[in-house]
């Protein structure tokens, strides 16, 4: 089998069904998620370990095959002619190759295409700040940054610098100056990326996942000295995500860590993708903007607090997730059974409801 040209007739196919990932696995016919749903591709035949192991190795060069079979798997990114552009991680599984693409849309969508609440265009008009979007994996939070980022770009003169592994979405420079450095291909680890960081110049800066304590440390220090910095986290909530943080350091340093963050901290946006009645899917959010009470929140370390406050403070444009699904219901956007799925908290959704 010419298996680049198998690989070329997926990634088109991918494209061409608006799914946002392929799954290439041993036993298994290749597989699409399309809005959230995997499917199989039908036409095409169950790949035996070789049909995997030559699609994974037709996208990668020599050297990305070395550190491929050394380590076990590997994350890169990968472009098919002008059409598609994917993110993908290769990996091992009971000693078969296997692989998991993620499709990268070729343009950056506006706030507006994609659905995303215009308070979020807050985040870009500040010169200083940290800003996380959080959630679990495949949920936009790389799409909904990438649009703010671009909202930057389209309307001041600042200079940019993103530290990813790999790069997702390629920028077209406008008003701003754009440096986007992948780990491995323009800086031979994340730590040593973070580390030059700030003798760069940035006046924003977008680390593409907070990973361990030197990454969280280096997003705080950006923050305080005068940056715009925007990062991501696996977490489901915002007072999930300042717990996470302050957790991640030793006892005798978290109140020093708290105080940072109390100080640095601007917002923080929780998403979910929610499939849609009418087909595709729809984000809900909870938005936290940090203001007084959130701060002393985060400064006394009753974080449990901070809830109640995003609960409490709708006029300053914050929402609880429920909140957003309950809209998204009323709206007849999503089902109620799909948002009691993605609810953290189900039964107070539902009490939402009947208050209408």
């Amino acid at each position: 089998m010419d298996y680049k040209k198998k690989l070329n007739e997926l990634l088109l196919a991918t494209a061409r069904q608006s799914a946002s990932d392929l799954h290439i696995a041993v036993g298994r016919k290749p597989m699409l998620r399309v809005d959230g749903a995997l499917i199989s591709l039908e036409q095409e035949k169950i790949l035996a370990p070789e049909d995997a192991q030559g699609l994974v190795l037709a996208m990668l060069t020599d050297e990305q095959k070395e550190k491929f079979l050394k380590y076990g798997d590997l994350d890169y990114s990968y472009s098919y002619e002008d059409k598609a552009r994917f993110r993908v991680n290769a990996f091992f599984q009971r000693g078969f190759m296997a692989a998991a693409l993620r499709l990268i849309p070729a343009e950056i969508q506006t706030i507006e295409e994609l659905n995303l609440p215009v308070i979020l265009r807050e985040f870009t008009k500040l010169n200083q700040g940290f800003v996380l979007m959080v959630g679990p994996a495949g949920q936009g939070k790389s799409t909904t940054l990438a649009s703010l980022l671009d909202e930057i770009n389209h309307s001041r003169m600042e200079h940019i610098i993103t530290i990813e592994d790999p790069i997702e979405y390629l920028f077209v420079q406008d008003k701003s100056v754009i440096s986007q450095r992948e780990v491995r291909s323009d800086s031979p680890n994340f730590h040593r990326a973070l580390r030059s960081l700030l003798r760069q110049d940035p006046d924003v800066v977008m680390i593409g996942e907070m990973r361990d304590r030197e990454s969280i440390s280096t997003a705080l220090t950006a923050s305080e000295t005068g940056h715009l910095v925007f990062s991501t986290l696996h977490t489901n909530s915002a007072s999930q995500t300042i717990d996470r943080i302050i957790d991640s350091f030793p006892a005798e340093q978290q109140s020093q860590i708290a105080s940072q963050l109390a100080a640095t901290l601007v917002g923080v946006v929780s998403e979910r993708l929610i499939p849609r009645i009418n087909g595709g899917r729809i984000p809900a959010f909870e938005i936290m903007f940090v203001n007084s009470a959130v701060r002393n929140l985060i400064r006394e370390r009753k974080i449990y607090q901070i809830d109640l406050v995003v609960e409490t403070s709708t006029q300053e444009g914050m929402t609880t997730l429920n909140r957003s699904l309950a809209n998204l219901v009323r709206n007849k956007e999503i089902s109620l059974e799909n948002a009691e799925v993605y609810s953290l908290n189900p039964s107070e959704l539902r009490v939402l409801l009947e208050r209408g």
